[in-house]
Formats: structure tokens, sequence, C-alpha cells
């Protein structure tokens, strides 16, 4: 059934305790309100296994009475409820530290129970499609409890044309746990596996450039430090190319013979379908942005001319074209953000307010600590969990923003949904906390006499857009050149998706007119890509920060009916089809109109940009 499936996935995307850190430490999660202990939730799981045996025995029953077609379907979600809440632990506490065996196997227990979920359920599509679609309907008619399965319902028989007889599907199912393994592996050797080098900076300053260091040195202010660093962790990552190669190779390989067994014509066939996408949202966004690339191509001339650089390298992206000599602590983060959401009304403010003081977050970077930044949603009953890795920069308090639009998305939505419907599409996942990131940088702008400061904070949202409106479209163009390439038979090397890589980067980064010369070692830069194995994820970040520009644009001009209007999309949860829920808040995402927005916008911040530094001259 297409919910499970969604809350796996939800699950998949979950992307030791901080040195020191005391009991009861605020930037430390508590993850007891989960489950008191480990044994708690080997407790629970083992009743999520035992439950399955109850929903083994509804088989056959569906189609009996409306009576019969409820119960089995509150059956199956308040097991998957469980299911989630026993995930949840399982991942956030291995995240902690992805060195501790003890955590994976938990992790990799979860996976397992969810696989056995997976196998129990399904026959359930099979049999749904053989009551049919009159009989289910007059079902919904006639029992209201069923209303909460509606769309549920509505969707399974969509998927009529891709669902299989019970055999197969039970076979598929039993195969879940080892699709899941090329991501796993994957995980494992970027995280924890790798032996990170020891750099030494011009200052004499010593760090390991694991992703962590990567992260935090990139942007560094010497231009020889910034070369070190990239080709450091890239010349690491070269030695592994072989393998990760064959791994992401495995994954695609898979979805291919996956999509063809349920009788796509694509892997992107599949993946827009599960969310009833028209096709047009994603060739009319890589259309709009190959369009756009002179815009990105006029940043990177800006940049330059604001680092004082004759010609741009890769490695100068990064670093900030203005410097900021101020700290944004998880105190300073919690302060601004919440000032900054003002904007979306009181109500916001205090449920915001009230969350983020508990111990919902584990906020400081550590060694083996799961990398990047990450919103959990599935411990339904209790909150959502975020995973940070603070720096006390302003990336980091952006990154704070972020995660926290992906939280309040989901208390909003819990706050008007039932679980069965509560859980909301990527499509929609990426727009709140990207608006988040628009409103916060409006509000430093605001709240600052500083050309310098303006200049800065005007600077991150045009390498906000650079990082998402074009570089996740340029990802999602390079993922779907490797599955037609596999869907037209030929083979991917880890040398062969180098190439790939490499033709697009360059083509996005201007290498060839000379605006930013992308040497061949950061053609890896594929692999340190998680992803990827995510399933033709990514385009879905470029269509959320347009959409999320689009409905701050309401809310600056409409004021109230535009914050109803946006918290209205949070709440709607999964209860329609996202481009349905999204069409409904005003943005059409399958035209052009709103891509050339969000350029047009792009543009607006440069041109003030280069008033700011025409006065700054002047002075």
């Amino acid at each position: 059934m297409r919910r499970l499936q969604l809350i796996g996935y939800l699950l998949l995307l979950a992307m030791p305790l901080s040195a020191g850190a005391a009991e009861g430490d605020a930037a430390v999660w508590d993850l007891s309100e989960i489950y008191p202990s480990v044994e708690a939730w080997d407790q629970a799981r083992e009743e999520v296994l035992k439950d399955l045996e109850l929903i083994e025995a509804r088989r056959d029953t569906l189609g009996d009475s409306a009576d019969s077609l409820y119960q089995a379907l509150a059956l199956v979600s308040d097991v998957t409820r469980k299911a989630a809440r026993v995930s949840a632990y399982a991942s956030l506490k291995a995240d902690e530290d992805v060195r501790v065996t003890e955590g994976q196997e938990r992790d990799q227990l979860s996976q397992i129970m969810f696989a056995r979920l997976n196998e129990a359920t399904a026959w359930m599509q099979p049999e749904l499609l053989r009551v049919g679609e009159e009989v289910i309907n007059a079902y919904v008619k006639e029992d209201e409890r069923l209303d909460r399965f509606a769309f549920q319902l509505e969707d399974s028989l969509r998927n009529a044309p891709h669902t299989l007889g019970d055999e197969a599907e039970e076979t598929l199912a039993y195969f879940s746990q080892a699709f899941a393994a090329p991501y796993n592996t994957y995980s494992l050797v970027a995280n924890s596996d790798i032996p990170w080098p020891t750099v030494t900076l011009a200052d004499g300053t010593e760090f390991v450039v694991d992703s962590q260091g990567y992260g935090r040195l990139r942007g560094g202010p010497n231009r020889d430090d910034r070369k070190l660093v990239f080709d450091t962790f890239w010349g690491k990552w070269l030695e592994y190319r072989n393998s990760v190669g064959s791994m992401l190779n495995a994954h695609i390989q898979t979805q291919v013979s996956l999509a063809k067994a349920r009788n796509y014509d694509s892997v992107l066939h599949r993946e827009l379908f599960q969310d009833n996408l028209p096709p047009e949202v994603y060739r009319t966004l890589v259309a709009e942005v190959n369009n756009a690339l002179p815009t990105l191509h006029r940043y990177f001339k800006l940049r330059a001319r604001m680092l004082g650089l004759e010609q741009m390298h890769y490695y100068d992206i990064y670093p900030p074209m203005v410097a900021l000599d101020k700290k944004f602590d998880l105190e300073t983060s919690k302060e601004i953000t919440l000032k900054a959401m003002a904007v979306l009304g009181d109500d916001w403010v205090e449920m915001q307010r009230k969350a983020i003081n508990q111990r919902w977050m584990h906020v400081m970077p550590q060694r083996g600590k799961q990398s990047g930044a990450y919103m959990n949603p599935s411990a339904y009953d209790v909150h959502p969990y975020l995973l940070l890795n603070h720096n006390d920069d302003y990336e980091s308090l952006s990154t704070f923003a972020h995660e926290w639009g992906h939280a309040m998305h989901t208390l909003y939505s819990k706050q008007a949904q039932p679980f069965d419907t509560a859980f909301y599409s990527t499509f929609i996942a990426e727009i709140p906390s990207t608006s988040l990131e628009l409103i916060l940088q409006d509000y430093m702008v605001s709240n600052t006499d500083s050309p310098e400061e303006k200049l800065f904070y005007l600077g991150q949202g045009l390498e906000s857009m650079r990082g998402t409106f074009f570089r996740q479209t340029m990802f999602a163009e390079f993922e779907l050149s490797l599955y037609e390439a596999a869907e037209r038979g030929e083979a991917l090397s880890g040398e062969k998706i180098s190439e790939m890589y490499g033709e697009l980067v360059r083509r996005y980064h201007g290498h060839d007119q000379g605006v930013v010369i992308v040497d061949d070692l950061y053609t890896n830069e594929w692999m340190f890509v998680p992803h990827f194995y995510f399933n033709m994820y990514v385009f879905q970040y470029a269509t959320s920060q347009t959409a999320g520009t689009a409905l701050y644009a309401r809310i600056k001009s409409e004021g109230e009916a535009g914050v109803e209007n946006y918290k209205n999309l949070l709440r709607a949860g999964g209860s329609d089809y996202p481009y349905v829920l999204l069409k409904n808040a005003g943005v059409d995402m399958a035209t052009p109109g709103p891509y050339r927005a969000a350029v047009a916008k792009m543009n607006a911040i440069m041109d003030e940009m280069e008033r700011l530094l025409e006065q700054r001259d002047r002075t």
C-alpha cells in the first residue's frame, strides 16, 4: 500500500553523545521519550512482529463488508504506527555514532521488522483491486470510519496498472531489505570506514578532513587552504571510486529492474507516478534552470569580483563573499529564528518557542556522528527529532531554521491530520524548510545598517539559490542520466560515472566559457552525495525552493491571508496529491511562471548587491 511505502521512505531519509555532554544537556536529544531503554525498544519491536500474524489473518476479508475493510485497515495503521516508532528510535540511536556496532545492528533489526511488515501486507493491494472500485467506494460511503482511509484507498486503486499478483507482490516484499543494501553499505563506508587524512593549514592548525571537516573548511578565507582541503578530500574519495561506483550501480540497476517489474516505462515514470506528479513538473524545472544558467554564471562572476579573483575555480564556490565576524551559537540561533518567524504569527512563534527548548535536537558535531542535518518525523505519538551539526556560523543558523521548518510542518500536520494522512510527500516537505531560510535572510538584511552585513546575508541568499535551485537540478539531471544509461543497457563503472558527472558540473559552472574551472579530481563529487540512493528525490529540493519563494511572496504581499494560506498547506499533510495541494495554495509547478519568478528574485538580489558595492566603492 502506498502509505507503507511512504513511511518507509521517510524512515530512510531520517538523514556517542557529544563530548562532555551531561545528562539532561539541552543540546542532546532525549530518546527516552520514545522508549525508556533499549530493552523497552526491543520489546516493542517483538510486539510488532507478533502483530503481523493478526494482519495475515485478515487475508481474504477486505470485500466481506465495510466493517471488515475498516478493521483490516485500522489494524495495519496501528501496527505501522508502532513500527515507525520502533524504527525512529533505532535510526536516531545509530546516528549518534555510526561506529558503534550495537547501534547499527539495532537499526538493521528495525529494517528487518519493516521488511516483514511489508511482506505481511503485500497481499492487500492485489486484494483491494480484486474487490474493485465500485464496492470499495460503496463501503466508504456506508461507513464514516473509513474516511481517514479514503485517500489511501483512492490511491491504491490508481496503482492498478502497476500492481502485480499476490505471489509476485509477496516475492518482491521478501527482498525489500536486500534492495536497501547498496545504500546501507555506502553509508557505512562514507561515515565510518574511510580513514580520513589530517591536513595542516596555513596558520599551523591541523584538521581531520572527513565529511564534517570538509564542510567546515571548504569555505575558509585562505585560498591555498581551500585547495588543499578539496584536493585532500576528493583525493581520498578517488581511492574508493571503483567500490562506490559499484554500490551506486547496484542501486541503479535494482531500481531499473523494479520499475520494469511493475510495468513502468522508466524509473522517472515510476517516481513521478508515486505522487501523481505531471511529467511537466520535472521537464519544466530542468528546462527553466538550463535557460537560467546565464544568471548562475552572473553570480559566479559577481563572486569572483567580490573575492578579488581573476579566475574562479571550483574550490572558490563556498567562502562567503563578505567576511562576517559573528558567531551564532545554539541560543543565539534560537533567539534569531523566533524573532524572524514573527511574520508567521503568534501561534507559530509560541509553538516553535516551546518546541526548541525541549530536548528534541542532537546539535553539535563529533567524531562518528551522522553527517549533515535532518528531521525525523516517524515517532508520531512523541514528536519530531532533529539532527544538526552546528558550527556556530551563519550557515548553521540557516540550517537550524531549515530543519525547524520541517519540524513545524510535522507539528501543524499532526494537529490537523490522523496518522494515516499526516506524512506529507517529499514534493511538499522541502517547502517550509526553504521558505524559513528566505524569511531568515530577509530578517537579517532588514535588521542591520551595515552594508557589509547586508552584502553577507544577500550573498548567502544567492548561495542558497545556487545550492538548491541550480545544484539540486544538476543532481537531478545527473541522476536521470544514470537511470537512462542503465535502461539503455550501458555499463556504469566509477570512472564512467565521474565522466558523466564531469560533463554536467562543467556545463552548469561554465567551465568551457572560463566562468568556473572544474578540475578533473572534483568530478568525483558524486561519491559524496547520499541522495542518489533515494530515487529521483533531489529535483524536489529545487521545486520546493521555487514554491517556497512563491508562497513567501504571497505572505509579504497579502499579509495574514498569505500566512493562513501557507499554514493550510502545512496542515493538509498528505491528505491529497502534492501537486493538487500546492496548486490549491496558488502555485502551479507545471508552468514556467514560478521558476522564472525565482530567477528574477536572484537577479534582483544581485542588482541590490551591485548597488551596495558601488556605494561602498564611492565612500
